[in-house]
């Protein structure tokens, strides 16, 4: 009796099956985030998102970003949890196009795994979806790309692109800063996306396992260190508009997503050229997990402002004017904020300040202070 044929790609360790399986699973999560502007439905090889809704603008800019959540994900593997790096995604990717003042339109996303378990690229584009969703973002389109060889069996990554739009008469900017601006800090969940390769150092060297409970958290450290990031973008959307209004004289002037390289560098970057503000540390106490972790390290947390946002998600530039009004709106979207500076113009005070992140020769900023030991 001949033997049954063998399928050289699943011999070379690629399961198409797992793959279909998986699309399977994600298939309604991924449909929940389609409005009517979205055609096809899942699977095709383009995702189709109408575009006659940009008919009523008068100058639509596209806004695009793309981003992943870094070794983050090297957590959610250690402990098999994988329902909030989606989430994490998201806030990574759709969070730095409401810095311009843009409306999230879609999305796509992109993950290389090892081997695809089909439960697991699920609950991970659930978590995408979800997202999606709470930012009013369609999940239009995406990839799993199964990687042997090159990635380990358990070993993943995931990316993502999104495409919003904006008037072009309402992007804010540094263009709009003003001299006597308020810097409003706008409270991060935590860690999010950024200064994990430093974390896993930290309790590597400390010898602790993500299994282990954290008792600081009262729950492991790897359910500490998942915390989803904090997602913004429809809260600062409203908060544009009732504030007057991305266009003319709204008192929204500059956004500013604290990512990677700290406080400063991102405030630095929509801060105009011959401006500056000074961050009071005083004015906020940073979160337990950065206390804790560097009490672990045996640092301070002024060494690690280049590297975690300490408690800061995203910055404000807001008219003075306007100021009580935008953190009583943040509050009631559930987003405490609080002012931490002022912009200033002209001659700076003596010493050194940080300018020129990410290739912007913008503003110079630098932080004062210490820290609060409580609660703001």
């Amino acid at each position: 009796m001949a033997a049954s044929p063998t399928n050289p790609y699943s011999e070379a360790g690629v399961d198409t099956a797992a793959g279909d399986l998986a699309v399977e699973l994600m298939k309604s999560s991924v449909r929940a985030t389609h409005g009517p502007e979205v055609l096809g439905g899942v699977g095709g090889f383009a995702g189709l998102f109408d575009a006659s809704a940009l008919r009523d603008f008068r100058r639509p800019l596209l806004a695009t970003s793309t981003d992943g959540v870094g070794t983050k994900v090297a957590i959610a593997q250690a402990i098999d949890k994988h329902d909030t790096i989606g989430q994490d995604l998201v806030g990574m990717v759709v969070d730095d196009i409401v810095v311009v003042g843009a409306k999230p339109l879609f999305m796509t996303d992109y993950i290389a795994c090892g081997k695809v378990f089909p439960q697991r690229i699920a609950d991970i584009v659930r978590g995408i979806a979800e997202a999606c969703t709470a930012t009013g973002t369609a999940l239009i389109g995406g990839e799993t790309a199964e990687h042997p060889g090159l990635l380990g069996p358990r070993d993943y990554d995931v990316a993502g692109a999104a495409t919003g739009v904006v008037e072009a008469d309402g992007i804010l900017g540094a263009d709009r800063v003003q001299d006597g601006d308020v810097v409003l800090a706008i409270e991060s969940s935590g860690l999010h996306s950024n200064g994990y390769s430093l974390v896993r150092h930290i309790v590597t060297n400390a010898g602790i396992g993500y299994g282990d409970n954290a008792a600081d958290f009262g729950k492991t450290w790897g359910e500490a260190l998942l915390e989803p990031t904090r997602l913004y973008t429809l809260p600062l959307l409203r908060l544009i508009e009732q504030l007057g209004g991305a266009a003319g004289a709204g008192g929204v002037h500059s956004l500013s997503h604290v990512t990677g390289g700290g406080i400063a560098a991102n405030l630095a970057r929509v801060l105009p050229q011959g401006s500056w503000a000074e961050v009071d540390r005083s004015t906020w106490s940073p979160s337990p997990v950065f206390r804790v972790l560097s009490d672990i390290a045996g640092s301070t947390l002024e060494s690690a402002e280049g590297t975690w946002n300490l408690g800061i998600g995203f910055l404000a530039i807001i008219a003075a004017d306007k100021k009580d009004a935008a953190i009583a709106a943040l509050a009631a979207e559930g987003m405490p904020a609080w002012q931490v500076g002022t912009v200033g113009f002209g001659a700076r005070p003596a010493g050194e300040f940080e300018q020129g992140a990410k290739g912007v020769d913008g503003g110079a900023v630098r932080l004062v202070g210490a820290y609060a030991d409580g609660a703001k």
